[in-house]
């Protein structure tokens, strides 16, 4: 193996290495041989642990990665012709290289938002010319919790908006790359702020919450059941040694998904720590921290100061707003870190 200078950083929390319990999972069905393609008796045991997440309906398909995830989720439940509402903020409309677009062929209509948060108001103004040929009719509405700028909607927000699209006759997706950290911030089990609040399709994200690369399509709705076993092929995502991915997932939620939360709720008291050292030091930080993302207004001499010993992303240049993730692993230390170097830049 090379050497390895070890870092912190608050960039991004898939910076975060693999949680020791999750790696070890990951040894421990390393002997003997099992069917592939997700035949095996450890994938078996994930779809278990599904129906007793998410309801006896629900149904589950591992896969790579959260792009992959969401492009399977919107595919499911779309047709060619169809496009699809989010937030212009979205993780779909603005970091996945056009992903659903050119494998999918969907047309995605990106509504600006003040906090990354859809509402039935906004997702209406999007639906119009139903009917006509000439405009990519609107096939799913996707929201992400929590948003991709770090807010949390609230039980009672997803159930206005299933309401809403469910009424106008479209499912409703949710991309839950950070749904641990949701559930811990809603102190709520998954089941009650997916399936029970009316969502149809889930991106179930793992990687942020300290899997290696293991995330998951979950159709809450049986009337999309039988499209997946097609699509996840087609679309990149039947992973042949699946056993390794679903012992990934199985351990985030073992024991009422005990450890998926434990490490969202950490990853949120980080975010706590760091907004109240920011909010001391005068910073401005526009957006509620809700989750484990903190986006303060820096000045542009201070944040180039701190970026090599503590890196992370630039949200917006315009007005020096920069984008602080914590992670299951970071500590008090780092979050003390990093406010330090805050304080001697200024």
């Amino acid at each position: 193996m090379i050497e390895r200078k070890i870092w912190r950083s608050f960039a991004s929390d898939n910076y975060a290495g693999i949680h020791p319990r999750i790696l070890e999972a990951i040894g421990s069905v390393n002997e003997g041989h099992e069917k592939a393609y997700g035949a095996d008796a450890v994938t078996a045991h994930f779809n278990d642990l599904i129906h007793k997440t998410f309801g006896k309906q629900a149904e589950a398909c591992p896969t790579f990665n959260g792009t992959g995830a969401n492009v399977l989720s919107l595919s499911v439940g779309t047709q060619r012709w169809e496009a699809v509402i989010c937030a212009a903020t979205a993780h779909i409309n603005t970091d996945e290289g056009g992903a659903p677009e050119k494998v999918s062929g969907l047309k995605l209509y990106g509504v600006p938002t003040p906090d990354g948060k859809l509402t039935p108001e906004l997702i209406a103004t999007q639906v119009y010319d139903m009917g006509s040929v000439h405009r990519a009719q609107p096939g799913v509405v996707s929201i992400t919790q929590t948003t991709e700028c770090g807010t949390l909607y609230s039980i009672d927000e997803i159930k206005a908006i299933a309401d809403y699209t469910h009424s106008i006759g479209l499912p409703l997706h949710m991309d839950g790359a950070r749904i641990s950290n949701a559930a811990a911030a809603l102190g709520k089990s998954f089941k009650e702020f997916t399936t029970d609040a009316g969502v149809d399709l889930l991106s179930f994200g793992g990687t942020k919450i300290g899997a290696m690369g293991a995330e998951a399509v979950v159709i809450l709705n049986d009337r999309y059941t039988n499209r997946i076993p097609y699509l996840r092929k087609s679309l990149m995502q039947l992973s042949s040694k699946m056993r390794f991915v679903s012992a990934q997932l199985i351990t985030l939620l073992d024991n009422d998904s005990e450890l998926a939360i434990a490490n969202g709720r950490h990853a949120n008291a980080m975010a706590q720590r760091l907004v109240a050292g920011i909010h001391e030091l005068g910073f401005e930080v526009p957006y509620s921290v809700d989750a484990n993302a903190v986006f303060p207004i820096l000045p542009k001499h201070v944040y180039d100061a701190v970026q090599d010993e503590f890196p992370f992303y630039i949200w917006d240049h315009t007005i020096g707003q920069v984008r602080l993730m914590c992670s299951w692993d970071t500590t008090e230390a780092d979050v003390d870190g990093l406010l330090a170097a805050l304080r001697k830049a200024i």
